[in-house]
């Protein structure tokens, strides 16, 4: 058998090419998507952090007026 990826002559029961790493065959199981990926999480960790470093300052600013 002949890897797919770069044609080296491996054998007909071998899992993956020994020259390039390619896979045989296709994964009988793939891999569950990781939720919330393509960044979105972290726009959304970024907007909250600084809504709550604004609400900080302007409770100090308010506290601080108040004395």
């Amino acid at each position: 058998m002949q890897c797919r990826q770069c044609g080296t002559e491996i054998a007909d029961k071998a899992l993956i090419c020994y020259r390039c790493g390619t896979a045989t065959t296709e994964a009988k199981y793939q891999p569950a998507p990781l939720p919330g990926k393509g960044g979105s999480s972290s726009r959304t960790l970024i907007v909250t952090v600084l809504v709550i470093a604004v609400v900080v300052v302007l409770a100090l600013y308010l506290l601080s007026g108040m004395q």
